[in-house]
């Protein structure tokens, strides 16, 4: 029994692992523009009270360089400083705007009904969604677009350099690199359209205007709170094209700053990936049996007395079995299951510039992280709320 354990244990683990592995080949930073002729790029922030850092990430912007863009910023009912610093921004630049967001609808979540008005704003043939705690660097918007033309594809998206400070931010995002690489298969989503494969991340995302109308854009997930998800599915629902690629070294994010933002951020559209009623039970064996129980059987070996591998060799005895050939299979099983766990983020760590303490405490990281979809999916289903942005919102949309 305890051998067929460590058996299936390293099979959880051993498959994320090779997935990881063979995803870094394809999980590329984007090239350089090079000069090629880009389409003019609309850059779109909708913003709610972000009066602190509104004005770095729109002159982040402004010093992009090899295209042509805009600036347009959606006071989405800020009560802060917002309007009036975009404002006195937009005097000093003409390729700056500011536009106020329509009276929030029913039915609506702030930020994709912002981002539905700033797409009728634009004026440019590519929109370039960029949330605003997101700082690009100087080449991001011209490196992206010229991936969006290389590739020929609807819509682009990147993953930015996750900038974090406290306990829960650095355990915790991280594991979004671990997720998609390790569960994506990066080839067969560039394959075709097929919903199933679809992945992107809402802090950064560029479409063609002409196909983001097609499909309906944001008024088509208006309920949604994880357009990272829903906004690229949506479109390879229609037949469109989509990709990711590595902006690690072209655009950064402090998305959360305390504890409580972490929990109900990521909370707040956890049942639309992970926590998803379908998905989660799964998803949770896999994670807890590849992830955490072999460190977990580690540290209790350590810790206690009665080492494990004499307990397979105990168990072996009893039902007469070769002691020897059980006590390989199982070492085999057992270490390959720790070095599958941690090969991924030994391999993140320095190429997505994570904090080294995050893959050191990767199952502890797993765990809570399995608390935190728990709990988001009981919320849901004892009809909680979710609040965001100093708004309520009843339930969120199914993926």
């Amino acid at each position: 029994m305890i051998v067929a354990l460590a058996a299936v244990c390293f099979f959880c683990a051993l498959v994320p692992a090779v997935m990881f592995a063979v995803n870094l080949r394809y999980y590329c930073e984007p090239a350089p523009a090079d000069g090629a002729a880009l389409p003019a790029v609309s850059v779109l922030i909708p913003a709610r009270n972000e009066a602190l850092g509104i004005e770095d990430a729109v002159r982040a912007v402004l010093a992009s360089s090899g295209v042509s863009f805009e600036v347009v910023v959606m006071d989405d009912g800020s009560s802060d400083a917002t309007a009036e610093i975009v404002r006195a921004l937009a005097a000093e630049d003409a390729r700056v705007r500011l536009e106020r967001a329509p009276t929030l609808p029913a039915g609506w979540n702030g930020k994709q009904h912002a981002c539905w008005a700033l797409a009728h704003a634009a004026r440019n043939p590519v929109l370039c969604f960029v949330d605003a705690d997101v700082r690009l660097g100087p080449e991001c918007v011209s490196r992206m677009a010229a991936f969006l033309e290389a590739g020929g594809c609807s819509l682009v998206s990147g993953f930015p350099r996750q900038v974090t400070g406290t306990a829960l931010e650095w355990m915790l995002l991280p594991l979004i690199h671990f997720v998609l690489l390790g569960f994506l298969p990066i080839v067969r989503m560039r394959r075709g359209s097929d919903p199933a494969f679809a992945a992107g991340c809402g802090q950064f995302m560029m479409v063609r205007a002409a196909h983001y109308l097609a499909c309906g854009g944001h008024r088509e997930i208006r309920l949604t709170m994880h357009d990272g998800l829903r906004l690229p599915k949506l479109f390879r629902e229609a037949g469109f094209r989509t990709d990711l690629a590595d902006i690690t070294r072209h655009a950064s994010c402090r998305m959360y700053t305390s504890a409580a933002q972490v929990w109900s951020g990521l909370a707040k559209n956890a049942t639309e990936g992970i926590a998803d009623p379908k998905r989660i039970v799964p998803v949770t064996v896999v994670l807890l049996l590849g992830q955490v129980l072999p460190s977990f059987a580690l540290i209790y070996t350590l810790l206690t007395s009665i080492p494990l591998l004499w307990m397979l060799w105990h168990h072996a005895f009893i039902l007469g079995v070769s002691r020897p050939v059980e006590a390989s299979v199982f070492g085999v099983a057992f270490i390959g299951s720790l070095v599958a766990a941690y090969l991924p983020r030994a391999l993140a760590a320095p190429r997505f510039r994570q904090d080294w303490r995050s893959a050191v405490f990767h199952p502890l990281g797993i765990s809570l992280l399995l608390v935190l979809q728990w709990y988001a999916l009981i919320r849901k289903l004892r009809g909680g709320t979710v609040s965001w942005r100093d708004r309520t919102y009843a339930k969120a949309e199914s993926a």
